[in-house]
């Protein structure tokens, strides 16, 4: 059950449009091998973080857009998330939960006893500085409040691990949870609500806001806001299933599906494809049961991107020409040997 604190918001619809290449013929076939790092150099070691895709009653998903002076992913809207907390945090769950509530205000939590209470926006948001700044932990605050975080309502939906050539790298478990239809009452009576998402005051996101997926998709192709291949892959996957203005639980219960089968225990550790004489400037990143990655001949499982200044990319193309429902086989699913 989530408990959270309604507020009003105003939407700005765009034309529904999604401009995604996806083609089940196979490509012209190159002579092509995975690159590999230097020998000498020592790729880091990926730091454990976490992700939560939201979703409202309307099908929208909440998106935060980071501080462009941020040290990782500047300027880029991603799906609030960050990095696993020994001191506060007890699991991945805990961490997307908390970096949701730090980064949006909103709280995925459900009460411990009858005498929890509805907490006013100035408690949410004291709360929500004090934990970022580290003058009070997350679970104090809970524990104050007599609130447990909702950890259940979370489901797995991939994780990735960021390509050994990046400077910093990570291994991020990616959440879906579904937000209920909003109501008037308050925590006394185990209420659904949802509190209006704004941004953390600048300290890490500029921006917080809900999004319809494939409306997202179009302002990164209209190159309105920036992505980096995990959202646009996540959010490519569910403007194929979220197609309705409110969610149905026939949608609902295909999200789950993908959650509980092989794509929700998927992790995609990208590799960088070598295609010799190629004059492109884009770069092909290979996923896990690509035609070059264990699949069987023609099986196509990668993006072609371009990518722009501090490491942000400016394009992607998505090829993904197999049903991820059915066809994800069980060892694509598992863990890489090689982070």
């Amino acid at each position: 059950m989530l408990l959270l604190i309604s507020r009003s918001i105003t939407y700005n619809r765009l034309p529904l449009f999604c401009s995604v290449s996806i083609t089940r013929n196979r490509l012209r076939t190159q002579r092509m091998s995975t690159s590999t790092p230097n020998k000498a150099t020592v790729p880091p070691t990926p730091r454990p973080s976490a992700s939560l895709v939201l979703i409202n009653e309307r099908n929208e998903v909440l998106m935060v857009q980071r501080n462009p002076h941020a040290s990782t992913f500047a300027g880029a809207t991603v799906f609030p998330g960050g990095n696993l907390d020994k001191k506060q945090d007890s699991s991945l769950k805990i961490t997307a939960i908390r970096e949701a509530f730090e980064e949006s205000g909103l709280l995925i939590a459900r009460p411990s006893d009858s005498l929890s209470r509805t907490l006013s926006d100035a408690v949410l948001d004291e709360a929500r500085f004090a934990v970022h700044g580290q003058t009070k932990t997350f679970q104090q605050f809970m524990n104050e409040n007599n609130l447990i975080a909702d950890t259940e309502s979370l489901l797995p939906f991939t994780t990735w691990i960021t390509p050994i050539e990046a400077p910093r790298r990570f291994y991020t478990q990616f959440y879906v949870a579904f937000l209920p239809e909003t109501s008037a009452s308050g925590f006394m009576a185990g209420s659904k609500q949802e509190r209006l998402p704004k941004p953390d005051g600048g300290q890490e996101v500029i921006a917080a806001r809900f999004i319809r997926p494939e409306e997202a998709l179009a302002e990164f192709n209209a190159r309105k806001i920036k992505f980096m291949p995990p959202q646009y892959y996540i959010l490519y996957t569910l403007s194929n299933i979220l197609r309705g203005a409110t969610s149905t639980f026939e949608e609902r219960v295909a999200v789950q599906r993908l959650s509980s089968g092989n794509f929700g225990r998927m992790t995609i550790n990208p590799r960088r494809l070598v295609q010799p004489q190629s004059s492109s400037d884009a770069t092909t990143l290979t996923y896990e049961g690509d035609e070059t990655r264990g699949g069987p001949s023609g099986r196509l499982h990668r993006v072609v991107v371009k990518i722009g200044k501090g490491g942000i990319t400016t394009a992607i193309t998505l090829h993904r020409n197999f049903d991820i429902f059915t066809e994800i086989e069980p060892h694509v699913s598992g863990v890489s040997s090689k982070l």
